[in-house]
C-alpha cells in the first residue's frame, strides 16, 4: 500500500505549486541553516523535484532522497512524521506515554542526528523514549520495541537503498511496521499538523529525563535470542568457511559475534566493516545486486570459502553466494528462501519438532517453489501484500488464536524471519541458519547449490527474476501511474505467446477467470497486477512504496533450466515492451 504521508497544510498549500512551496520554506524563520544554503542554490529543476509534492509513505516506511524540500528527507519532514506519530500516542493515553518510543537508526548521512532528534520532539510531548547508543540493526529495532515492551517504535534507515537517501519506519507495540489501518491514523495525526517548519524539539531540562540511552543489555538478550534458533548447534564447523560483509552497515557487530559465539569460521570483508555513510568501498549496498559481492568475491576466492554472506545496511537483507563447480553462484531472495525452507523444515521433520497446524508466509510476488516445499512437510503456505509488515500481523493474529503456528517467513527480496521474536525481516537470524545448513550439507558432501538443484528435480525448474524500471521525479511518477492505469484498462490476453488464464487487481480486489470476475478477499487494497498464464508461469506489476520504480515480476516453470531461462528470456521481452510503450 503507498499512501501520502504528508499532504498539503490546512495554510492554503494546497493551492500552491512548487515555487511558492519552496518560497514558503526559504523565507521561514524556523528553516534550517544548511538547508537554507542547499536551497539558495536550487535550479529550477530542482525546485520542482524537491517541492512539487510531499514525500510518501509506502510499504517500508518513509524513504527519499536527502535534502531540503516537501520531497526530501530532511529535519523538518521528519519532525512532522515525529510529532504526528507523537499525537497518535498521545491520543492512546498515558500508559502509551510512559510506555515510550524505542528509537534505532543505521550508518547513514544524519541517522544519529535524526533520531536524537525524534527523542527531542517526542520528549516535547511528554512521551518516553529508548534511543540507542550506536547504530543498530532494524530487527534488534524490532526486538527492542517488544523486549521493553514499547508502545512503538521508530528506525532511521533507508535499508539497500543509494547512499543519498534515507528514511524513516514506524513500528506498533508488537514491534511490526505499521499496518494499513494503523498507519492511516497517524497519518490523519500528521496531516493535522499546519507547518513542518514549526514543529519543536526543544525539551525543558524536565522533558530531556524521558529520553533514555540503552546498548549492550538489549545487545545481550537480542543475541540470546538470536542463537536460540539454532537446529543443529553441534554440527561439524571446523571445515567450512564463511565470508562475511556487513557493506558498511549495522550487521558488521552483531552477525560477527553471533557467529563467533556459535563456533564458526568468519573471514570480515574488513574495507566494508566500517560505518561509512558514502559506502566506500562497495558499489552498491543492495545484496540484491551483483555489485555488493564483488570485493566479498575476491575474499572468497582467496580464501577457498564455501560461502559468502552479505547484509544490506540495516541487516534486515541477507544475500548469500555458493561455491559450486569451481566458482561461486549468487543466490536470489527466492533461491535462499527455498533452501532455508528445505533445510528448517526437513529439520524439524527429523528432529519430531514440527508444531501442529504449522504455516509459512510468503508475498503474492513471492516463488511458488517454496510452497511447493512446505506442502512436502505439510506445511500450509499463506500470502500477504508486499511489506513484512503484513506477515508480522498475521503472526500476531496466530498468536492470539492459536489457530496455526509460525515455522517461516520471507520476502523475495532477501527477507526471513526463522523465529517471530523480532516482527522483521532479521538478516542476523539467516546468516546464523545458512551457515548451519552449510556444514550441515557439507557433512553430506553437498553444497547449498546441491540442495536447491534438489528441490529443482522434485519440483520443477523455477527461473525468478525481477525488472526495475526506475522512473524519477514529476514525469516519471506520472509515467509509472499511465503504465499501470494502461494495463488496467487494456486487460491483458496473452503474453509472449501465452495465454493469461486468470489475472488478478488487488487495487479493485477481483479475480478475472476465463471472463467471470470474482473478488479477492483477506486482503487491502493495493496497487498490484498478477497474471497466470497458461504454462503455469505467472507475472506481477507493481510500483515500488520506497523508491520512483515500477517492478516486474517474473516465476517461470519449466522441465529443464534450460527451458525456463529460455521462456523467462522471452517474457521478459514482452513486458518490456508493453511498458516503454
Amino acid at each position: 500500500m503507498s499512501v501520502f504521508l504528508f499532504l498539503p497544510s490546512a495554510k492554503g498549500r494546497n493551492d500552491m505549486d512548487a515555487k511558492e512551496n519552496y518560497q514558503c520554506w526559504l523565507h521561514n524563520p524556523n528553516l534550517d541553516e544548511n538547508l537554507k544554503k542547499e536551497m539558495e542554490q536550487m535550479d529550477e529543476t530542482e525546485i520542482n523535484d524537491a517541492f512539487y509534492t510531499n514525500i510518501a509513505f509506502g510499504t517500508a516506511g518513509m524513504r527519499g532522497v536527502m535534502g531540503a524540500g516537501t520531497n526530501r528527507i530532511n529535519i523538518h519532514t521528519i519532525r512532522k512524521a515525529t510529532a504526528g506519530f507523537a499525537a497518535y500516542i498521545c491520543a492512546e493515553g498515558e500508559k502509551a506515554q510512559q510506555q515510550g518510543i524505542a528509537i534505532g537508526y543505521d550508518n547513514r548521512h544524519l541517522s544519529r542526528e535524526l533520531a536524537f532528534d525524534s527523542a527531542a520532539v517526542l520528549a516535547v510531548h511528554g512521551i518516553r523514549s529508548y534511543v540507542f547508543e550506536s547504530l543498530r540493526p532494524t530487527p534488534e529495532l524490532s526486538f527492542a520495541t517488544r523486549y521493553l515492551k514499547c508502545a512503538g517504535g521508530i528506525m532511521i534507515t533507508a535499508s539497500h537503498n543509494p547512499k543519498q537517501y534515507n528514511g524513516y519506519k514506524l513500528y506498533d507495540d508488537k514491534g511490526c511496521q505499521l499496518i494499513p489501518a494503523l498507519a492511516d491514523k497517524v497519518i490523519d495525526c500528521v496531516n493535522a499538523i499546519t507547518d513542518e517548519l514549526s514543529v519543536k524539539a526543544d525539551p525543558s531540562e524536565e522533558q530531556k529525563k524521558l529520553i533514555t540511552v540503552i546498548g549492550k543489555d538489549i545487545d545481550e538478550e537480542y543475541y540470546r535470542n538470536v542463537m536460540s534458533i539454532q537446529l543443529n548447534p553441534d554440527v561439524q564447523k571446523e571445515n567450512v568457511s564463511i565470508v562475511f560483509s556487513p557493506e558498511h552497515g549495522t550487521s558488521n557487530i552483531p552477525v560477527r559475534e553471533i557467529l563467533k559465539r556459535c563456533g564458526y569460521t568468519v573471514i570480515p570483508v574488513l574495507e566494508q566493516c566500517d560505518p561509512n555513510p558514502d559506502f566506500a568501498n562497495t558499489p552498491t549496498p543492495n545484496p540484491e545486486q551483483p555489485g555488493a559481492y564483488e570485493l566479498a568475491l575476491k575474499y572468497a576466492e582467496k580464501n577457498h570459502a564455501d560461502i559468502i554472506l552479505v547484509c544490506d545496511p540495516d541487516a534486515d537483507r541477507m544475500g548469500v553466494g555458493v561455491y559450486t563447480d569451481g566458482h561461486y553462484e549468487l543466490l536470489t531472495g527466492n533461491q535462499s528462501g527455498s533452501v532455508l525452507i528445505e533445510y528448517i523444515l526437513s529439520q524439524l521433520v527429523n528432529k519430531h519438532a514440527m508444531p501442529q497446524n504449522p504455516v509459512m508466509f510468503n508475498t503474492i510476488v513471492t516463488s511458488d517453489l517454496g510452497e511447493k516445499i512446505a506442502a512436502k512437510y505439510g506445511v500450509a503456505t499463506e500470502k500477504t501484500l508486499t511489506g513484512f509488515k503484513f506477515i508480522g500481523e498475521k503472526v500476531a493474529a496466530y498468536e492470539v488464536n492459536h489457530l496455526r503456528n509460525y515455522v517461516f517467513g520471507y520476502e523475495e527480496s532477501y527477507g526471513s524471519l526463522i523465529k517471530p521474536f523480532v516482527r522483521d525481516k532479521d538478516a542476523q537470524q539467516a546468516c546464523l541458519m545458512l551457515a548451519e545448513a552449510a556444514c550441515y550439507y557439507k557433512a553430506l558432501g553437498k553444497t547449498l547449490m546441491d540442495v536447491l538443484e534438489d528441490t529443482y528435480r522434485e519440483h520443477g525448474f523455477y527461473n525468478e527474476s525481477q525488472v526495475s524500471i526506475e522512473l524519477s521525479g514529476e514525469a516519471g511518477a506520472k509515467k509509472i501511474e499511465e503504465i499501470m492505469s494502461t494495463l488496467r484498462k487494456d486487460g491483458l490476453k496473452e503474453i509472449a505467446g501465452h495465454k493469461v488464464n486468470v489475472s488478478e487487481d488487488y487495487e479493485l480486489l477481483n479475480r478475472t477467470v476465463q471472463g467471470r470476475t470474482e473478488e479477492i478477499t483477506g486482503f487491502t487494497k493495493s496497487n498490484v497486477l498478477k497474471y497466470y498464464l497458461d504454462d503455469g508461469s505467472w507475472i506481477a506489476v507493481r510500483p515500488s512504496g520506497t523508491e520512483p520504480k515500477i517492478k516486474i515480476y517474473f516465476c517461470v516453470c519449466s522441465t529443464s533450466s534450460e527451458k525456463s531461462l529460455e521462456k523467462a528470456e522471452a517474457y521478459h521481452k514482452a513486458m518490456s515492451e508493453l511498458t516503454e510503450n
